[in-house]
């Protein structure tokens, strides 16, 4: 999937990689694309949380390399 910004999480636990990833968000225009990956289990239950809290659409929730992968939509 094609994404304009990524941000890196690995190693951080919660609630770290929902707040670095709204200060990331705030940086793009709406409609562009945010790659988060992370290490940490509940980031996957906190990013779904955080997008329809936010309004910002959660694209895809998935891992990769035994990391976890979201792709965020910017609203």
């Amino acid at each position: 999937m094609n994404f304009d910004k990524e941000f890196d999480a690995s190693g951080l636990a919660c609630p770290l990689p929902i707040v670095k990833t709204k200060k990331s968000l705030a940086d793009m225009s709406t409609g562009q694309v945010l790659r988060v990956v992370a290490t940490d289990p509940g980031s996957v239950c906190d990013m779904a949380a955080f997008a329809e809290q936010t309004g910002n659409a959660l694209l895809h929730s998935g891992t990769e390399g035994g990391k976890y992968v979201f792709f965020l939509k910017k609203a």
